[in-house]
């Protein structure tokens, strides 16, 4: 009898170093992304202490990563889809030349917008397409799509940057000005575009099939989810954020730069995963896609306060990737198990 009871007391032993590396795992999944942010925020402070800590820094931050935002947000919906859009920054550089050519050649700005929209929009449509209907993987596809564009981009543009050959107060404004209570127009128009999102895909049927198709294809489809056209929809909404990202980013600058929104891709993706490890068990949301949009981008204020070289940036924004993609992985792989 006492060696049946010393067998059971070392199985419990055993078990308890996994019990303790689930429950350390579930923490990560939940919460790392707001350590790594607030240890961040707190070295910051403490070595900038006159710069950084202060209201119009975080709006100035807040202001600067609010296009990321707008991207990041899109490509929160084909990721939750259990898909990957890797045409969201060329997307982003052509709508930026486009809308100026379009603004240039006197096209009312409302409507240079629609058209990079509708752009945007079918561009998820064809990679949908190609996704869904032709099999191919989504890496593949939206890499080479994203390549399409880039040649689209050099073609329209000649390779060199568009510029408007006149003052265009009202299209500058878009991404210069205030609207609400002083505060800058992208912090209103990221909020607007999150919170839509967020409305999109958690009190909406299409945002419910998007997390079905995600979670479980063959469930999804056994239950009447229409799966091909709820991942297109997903790299539709996907496009079309990263072309009114662009947009705006053109109206930022003054003209339409050729790579300017190339970068858009990898902050993009590296937020979504870190906000995958917030507040949800390594879930991709709005909510943490927000939060990790805010890391990156404090991230990048703080290391620019202190004059950290732009080489040492480029570590950070490669190194935070890999990162956050680990955190994100290892977390669904404990927890979930």
């Amino acid at each position: 009898m006492a060696s049946v009871g010393t067998d059971k007391t070392e199985r419990a032993s055993s078990r308890l170093p996994v019990h303790n590396a689930a429950r350390a795992w579930r923490f990560v999944g939940r919460y790392g992304t707001l350590v790594v942010l607030g240890i961040m925020a707190v070295g910051f402070s403490l070595a900038s202490p006159n710069a950084f800590p202060t209201m119009s820094n975080f709006t100035n931050v807040v202001s600067q990563m609010s296009l990321t935002a707008i991207v990041a947000g899109g490509l929160t919906m084909p990721l939750v889809a259990g898909e990957f859009d890797l045409s969201i920054g060329y997307m982003a550089s052509l709508s930026g030349v486009l809308v100026v050519g379009l603004i240039d050649h006197h096209v009312p700005v409302a409507v240079a917008f629609a058209i990079v929209l509708a752009l945007g929009l079918f561009v998820g449509f064809i990679n949908g397409m190609i996704v869904t209907k032709l099999g191919v993987n989504a890496l593949i596809a939206t890499l080479g799509t994203g390549t399409i564009l880039v040649g689209c981009n050099y073609w329209y543009a000649g390779g060199i940057p568009i510029a408007l050959s006149q003052s265009m107060q009202g299209f500058t404004e878009l991404s210069l000005g205030r609207a609400i209570l002083g505060v800058p127009n992208p912090i209103v128009i990221m909020a607007a575009v999150l919170i839509a999102l967020w409305v999109l895909l958690n009190q909406t049927p299409l945002g419910q099939h998007i997390q079905a198709v995600g979670a479980n294809p063959e469930a999804a489809m056994l239950a009447g989810v229409r799966v091909d056209a709820t991942k297109t929809a997903a790299f539709m909404i996907s496009g079309v954020c990263a072309a009114l990202a662009g947009a705006l980013l053109a109206s930022r600058i003054g003209s339409g730069q050729i790579t300017a929104g190339d970068g858009y891709m990898l902050d993009a993706f590296a937020a979504v995963f870190l906000g995958s490890a917030a507040l949800r068990d390594g879930v991709f949301h709005i909510v943490g896609t927000f939060i990790g949009v805010l890391t990156v981008g404090l991230g990048f204020n703080g290391l620019a306060i202190l004059g950290v070289p732009s080489a040492v940036q480029f570590f950070f924004r490669g190194g935070l990737l890999v990162v956050a993609v680990a955190l994100s992985s290892a977390a669904r792989k404990f927890v979930h198990r």
